[in-house]
C-alpha cells in the first residue's frame, strides 16, 4: 500500500493529466454524434476481432471432435447407401441394422495412430480392433481412396498393410474399361504405385482412372486408387504402368473399414469348389 501511495504521489502530475485526458475524450465523444459513432465503431472493430480470434481458438481445440463426428457421420451415410442401393427404396434415416440381409458392406469408422511410408514394408496401425468388429483381411479406405488391407487385430487396435507395401496386392480396374489387373508398389516413390499385369489391348491413355476391381471379398467395385501418370511398352506387353495415388499416403488422418457380410459365404463356396 505505502509503494501504491508513493508512486501516485510521484506521478501525481501525469496522473492527474491523463486523468484529465480520459474526461476530455468522454465529455468529448458525448456530446458529438460524429466522435460517438467513430468510437463506438472502433470499439466494435477491436472487440469483434478480439472474439472472433476467441471463437477460432474454440474451433481449433474442438478440432477433434468435430473430426471424430464427422468420420461417424460419414460411415453411417455410407451403411445407408450402400443398404438403400440394394434396396431401391426412398432414405429412411433410422438406426443401421447390421444384420439386414439386404446390406452387402458394412463400414467402420478409425483413426491411424501410426502411419509408415517411407520404407518398403510399410504398415499403419488404427485405434480399432476386435472390439468394434474388426477382423483380419479387411479394406481400409478413406473419402479420397484406398489405404490397405488389415493385418493383425487385437482388442483395441489393428495394423493395415499399406499400398504402401511390396507384399500387397490389390485387384484394380479401369474406369472407362472393364480391363483389370493388381495394384502393387516398387518402393520408390510413396506417391506412386504400379498397374501390373494390365493387358496391352486395354490401349491405356495418361490420366485415366484407376479403380478397385470388385474381385475380391476385401474391396467393392468402384473405390479410387489414382490416375495413370505414365507407361512404357515394349514387345507389345507393358514393360510399367505408374499410377498416381489419389491419396497422399503421409498425410492421411482418419479412415473407414469394410466388411463384407457375404464373405464367408463366398469364401466357402471357392474352397469347396477347389476341393471338389
Amino acid at each position: 500500500m505505502q509503494l501504491l501511495i508513493s508512486f501516485i504521489f510521484k506521478n501525481k502530475h501525469f496522473l492527474l493529466f491523463l486523468l484529465l485526458e480520459l474526461f476530455a475524450v468522454y465529455f468529448t465523444i458525448q456530446s458529438h454524434s460524429y466522435h460517438r459513432s467513430k468510437f463506438v465503431n472502433s470499439a466494435n472493430f477491436i472487440t469483434g476481432g478480439i472474439y472472433k480470434r476467441i471463437d477460432n481458438f474454440k474451433e481449433y481445440i474442438r478440432l477433434k471432435e468435430e473430426n471424430n463426428r464427422l468420420a461417424e457421420e460419414n460411415v453411417y451415410l455410407k451403411n445407408l447407401l450402400d443398404k438403400e442401393k440394394i434396396k431401391g427404396t426412398l432414405y429412411d434415416l433410422t438406426l443401421i441394422d447390421t444384420t439386414d440381409s439386404n446390406q452387402k458392406y458394412f463400414y467402420i469408422s478409425s483413426k491411424i495412430i501410426n502411419n509408415g511410408y517411407n520404407r518398403s514394408n510399410n504398415y499403419i496401425t488404427i485405434n480399432s480392433g476386435s472390439n468394434k468388429g474388426i477382423t483380419f483381411d479387411l479394406g481400409v479406405i478413406n473419402s479420397k481412396g484406398i489405404i490397405g488391407i488389415t493385418k493383425s487385430v487385437s482388442n483395441n487396435y489393428a495394423t493395415v498393410l499399406s499400398v504402401l507395401n511390396i507384399n500387397s496386392k490389390i485387384n484394380i480396374k479401369l474406369l472407362r474399361s472393364n480391363y483389370f489387373g493388381s495394384l502393387s508398389w516398387d518402393a520408390k516413390d510413396y506417391q506412386m504405385v504400379q498397374f501390373l499385369d494390365l493387358p496391352v489391348q486395354a490401349n491405356i491413355k495418361i490420366g485415366d482412372t484407376v479403380i478397385t476391381g470388385g474381385k475380391s471379398t476385401i474391396f467393392p467395385e468402384g473405390i479410387p486408387v489414382g490416375t495413370i501418370k505414365n507407361f512404357n511398352i515394349i514387345n507389345n506387353n507393358y514393360e510399367y504402368v505408374n499410377i498416381d495415388l489419389f491419396n497422399d499416403m503421409s498425410d492421411i488422418g482418419y479412415v473407414e473399414i469394410i466388411k463384407n457380410f457375404d464373405r464367408e459365404e463366398i469364401k466357402e463356396l471357392e474352397e469347396k469348389t477347389t476341393n471338389e
